[in-house]
């Protein structure tokens, strides 16, 4: 089996945890899971792990995390979605994603695995379900001698796929807003409740900084139910930014012990937040045994590469404009969005490029970002479960856009194009919603020898 055929067997199954949901949760829940696990010798076990849950940040604090550990010495394995550009990015080993050979001679592996879950009678397994699998499968490995596995949730928490440990080191809880509501909850409260199952007796439970203050108490209430550790950021962590451009930002965390300066290569406000949770989980992991500097801490957040959050790409062709791409794909993704285009680059109007999955709240999105549109180009990804350029343009245009000032584009090749052609010198087009448009965005943009990446931030 080759990628290609690897690929094409993982997408023949449905990605039902974002598709099709039943009253507690994603159809291919944690019995299905659980039962595909067992089958494979439950190579989710052998290890100390990390769960990350959370609305956004997750990824960000996942990869931190690992950069860390990675510097500390650990052996490192690492699940993240969505990717960029391939599958592969989802799984890394010590900062490396997977060969496309490793990946698919790991699909391989499990095959015989899936089908014949399949033929028992299992008919949810899911794409997301498959790639969690061979993640753990390909984590097990002997030779990968892996110390920590630091795993992001899919979706939820509670009944999310990878869900699948009795007992856990650490869960971490990044900031929770409201997303996928009919699924997990009206209020952030009951989504925090969901996220919280993450959550197993007696492990280092890391909550980052809260707006709603019901987020808190429903990740206090789990861990009292458990009698997990739990750490509450906003206590017993304070920071201060101290200085930011466009290639970062130093700040200063206080603790218990003491006060300490750091640096991202991130900007906005947002990823400090993320930092200070993932130093409070290194923190946590310390305590427990595993004793890791402030050096290696300092060094692993100053190291750190993030693809598609706030990145810039510019050309060396004279009057082309900047690319800002980021995948804000929420309404407090894009005020961070927003703030950090006025504060960081002091835009006061480019050209949106933006593509959103089905399930998001364009009206609380554009809501964030229309104070800085002087055109908006509607695009979708390749991705399947993509929206309508349309049917975003009818939302923004109902909240006031003028229809003069909207495009709809239907692939994101297109729309970059479009956006080439509006855009006035100077002036800087900013590429956001999901991260499947801005991979594509990225990919098509870099094509061309004259533009590159300048900051990987």
């Amino acid at each position: 089996m080759n990628y290609s055929e690897a690929i094409a067997y993982i997408q023949s199954f449905p990605d039902m945890e974002r598709a099709t949901f039943g009253a507690r949760g994603p159809t291919m829940g944690l019995p299905s899971m659980r039962a595909l696990l067992e089958r494979m010798g439950n190579p989710q076990l052998g290890r100390k792990t990390i769960h990350v849950a959370g609305s956004k940040g997750k990824g960000s604090t996942s990869v931190m995390v690992s950069r860390i550990l990675d510097q500390a010495g650990f052996k490192t394995a690492l699940f993240t979605s969505p990717h960029l550009h391939d599958y592969c990015e989802r799984i890394a080993f010590g900062g490396t994603p997977v060969t496309k050979d490793e990946f698919a001679a790991g699909i391989a592996e499990i095959k015989s695995a899936i089908e014949a879950e399949k033929a028992s009678g299992n008919n949810t397994i899911s794409t997301f379900g498959i790639l969690t699998a061979l993640f753990f499968h390909l984590a097990a490995k002997e030779e990968r001698n892996v110390d920590w596995q630091i795993v992001e949730v899919g979706l939820g928490g509670r009944y999310d796929v990878t869900n699948v440990f009795n007992t856990k080191e650490v869960a971490i809880i990044t900031p929770v807003s409201l997303e996928h509501v009919e699924i997990l909850g009206s209020t952030q409260t009951e989504i925090a409740t969901n996220k919280a199952g993450i959550i197993t007796p007696e492990c280092m439970a890391i909550l980052a900084p809260q707006k709603d203050k019901g987020a808190s108490t429903a990740v206090g209430r789990r861990c009292r139910e458990v009698h997990a550790n739990f750490i509450d950021v906003s206590r017993s962590y304070k920071t201060r930014i101290l200085s930011q451009d466009i290639n970062g930002q130093t700040f200063v965390v206080e603790s218990e012990k003491g006060s300490k300066e750091y640096f991202i290569p991130l900007i906005g406000a947002h990823q400090v937040t993320n930092a200070t949770t993932a130093i409070a989980a290194i923190d946590a992991i310390s305590l427990q045994g595993s004793p890791i500097s402030d050096e290696q801490i300092e060094k692993g957040l100053r190291e750190l590469v993030i693809p598609g959050r706030m990145q810039v790409l510019t050309s060396s062709t004279s009057g082309a404009p900047a690319i800002v791409v980021d995948a804000a794909h929420n309404h407090e993704s894009a005020q961070v969005l927003a703030e950090t285009l006025k504060s960081a680059f002091g835009v006061k109007s480019c050209v949106f490029v933006i593509g959103l999955n089905s399930d998001k709240n364009v009206s609380a999105i554009w809501k964030e970002l229309s104070g800085l549109s002087r055109i908006c180009v509607a695009t979708r990804s390749n991705n399947i479960r993509s929206m309508k350029p349309e049917e975003i343009i009818d939302v923004i245009t109902l909240l006031g856009t003028r229809s003069e000032d909207v495009v709809a584009c239907q692939s994101v090749s297109e729309a970059i194009e479009k956006a080439f052609e509006i855009a006035q010198e100077d002036e800087i087009i900013c590429v956001t919603g999901s991260m499947y448009v801005v991979g594509e965005a990225r990919e098509f943009v870099l094509k061309d020898k004259a533009w590159e990446l300048v900051y990987s931030l």
